[in-house]
This record gives structure tokens, sequence and C-alpha cells, in this order.
């Protein structure tokens, strides 16, 4: 028996595919702040760690959170409607399951941002790591936020009990995460080893660079004449083992006749 998805609502309405646009669009813009935010988040501790970079963790976290709580509406509504089509239904899946996965993603980061955030303090810039990295955060994060810019002069010393302030705010928006994620499967059941990807983007797994290497390898093997190296050094060992005996018995044939 087919497992299905039970936990539908009672409302039936038309799903459209202006909502399945709208679907897209806001969790492709999921996706791309969850990236910013997993790029900011490999400086934190590091050299080009700064207040700036903290400030800009913390919009690019609210940008993100108020998006999801955003898609979590969108998405189970129509997943919980009776009436959406089974075409409509698969592609509200595939949204789900880019949307919950993107969710895990941010929930990790925030909880690496977290911790490292309390082992690396700005109250002394001596011991971070040098890495080597400079700048580029700031463009990064205006444009996953759609801002015109994000450099802005800050402030060169770090106000007192900023960190802990920042660390207590965090600490409930990474509990809220989780319970978000847990709530969500509470409300949909979208199993997703049964959701399965399709379009175009999945057509040809193969890039460009892997199909010239597989066009090369073809060639080689339909040229009869051409040999791998491994054969040809096979070939010279043989060759010098041939030699080797070779002499060793016209050594032993000149001992015999000589002595």
């Amino acid at each position: 028996m087919p497992l299905v998805n039970n936990k539908v609502g009672d409302e039936c309405t038309v799903g459209t595919d202006k909502a399945l646009a709208d679907g897209k669009a806001l969790v492709g813009s999921l996706i791309k702040v969850v990236a910013c935010y997993r790029h900011l988040a490999s400086c934190v501790g590091g050299c080009t760690d700064s207040l700036q970079l903290r400030d800009e963790l913390r919009q690019t976290r609210e940008k993100a959170q108020m998006l999801a709580v955003s898609i979590c509406s969108h998405l189970t509504s129509h997943l919980r409607n009776k009436c959406l089509l089974e075409g409509q239904r698969k592609e509200m899946e595939l949204l789900w399951v880019a949307f919950s996965s993107s969710l895990e993603l941010l929930h990790v980061d925030m909880c690496k941002v977290f911790h490292v955030a309390e082992i690396f303090s700005l109250a002394n810039t001596d011991t971070l790591v040098q890495t080597g990295l400079q700048g580029g955060g700031s463009e990064v994060a205006a444009r996953a936020l759609s801002l015109p810019d994000l450099n802005r002069a800050q402030s060169p010393t770090l106000p007192a009990g900023l960190e802990s302030q920042e660390r207590s705010t965090m600490e409930q928006e990474i509990s809220r995460i989780y319970h978000m994620i847990d709530d969500m499967e509470m409300k949909v059941n979208v199993m997703r080893w049964m959701v399965e990807p399709h379009g175009p983007q999945y057509a040809d797994p193969l890039s460009s660079t892997d199909s010239a290497s597989l066009a090369l390898v073809s060639v080689d093997e339909e040229q009869p004449g051409h040999q791998p190296l491994c054969q040809r050094s096979q070939i010279f060992v043989l060759l010098l083992m041939f030699a080797v005996v070779l002499v060793a018995a016209t050594l032993s044939v000149c001992i015999v006749f000589f002595s």
C-alpha cells in the first residue's frame, strides 16, 4: 500500500500557479541568505572578524528567520490543501524539502557561530586566527539582503555587555529555529526519501568537463594502436627480464666451455 500524506486540512482551496511561483521565489531567496550566512560564519574567529561582521551576521540571521516564517506558512497552507493537483503537490513537496534542508543548515551554522564567538571574543582581538582573508563579506551580505551597502563606520571599541546580550539573543533564536523544524514535521508529513527531483537541471548530471573527459577515453579505446602507459611499462619489464636471463645463460655456457 503506497504511503500517502494524511495530514491535510479540511478547507479546500484551489492551488494556483502564482502560489507555486511565489513559493519558488521565497525558497530561492532563503537559499541565498543561508548561503550568505554560511560564508560570513566561516569568518568568525578569523582575522576579518569584527563588530561589522557580527552585525552582518545578525542582519542575515534576521532576514533568514523572517523568510522562514513566511515560507512555512505559505507551504503548509498549500500542502494541507486536499484540492491541490498532483503535479502542483509534487512541486510543493520539492520546495518543502529544499526549505527544510536550508533551515537545518541555518540551524547548524547558527550553533557554530554561537560556540566560536564564545571562544573568540572581540574584546581581545589578539586571539583571532590569522587566516589571511581580507574583506569580501560586506558585499556578499549586501547582495543577499538586497541592500545597497553595508560598509559603514563601526565603533572602534566593544560596547559593554554587547557580546553577552548577543549570545543571549542567539540562544533564543537557535531554540526558535529548532522548534520551528520540529513543528514543521508535525504539521506536514512530507517524506523526503519519496520526493524525487526532476527538471532540466537534473537531466544531464555530467558537466562539460566530464563529458570531454569521457569523449577522450572513448577515443583512446577506439584506437587499437594506442597502448596505455601501464602496458608499455609491463612490456619493458618483460624485455628487461628476458635480457637478464639471456646474459646469465651466455655466461653459464662460457664458464662451462672455458673452465
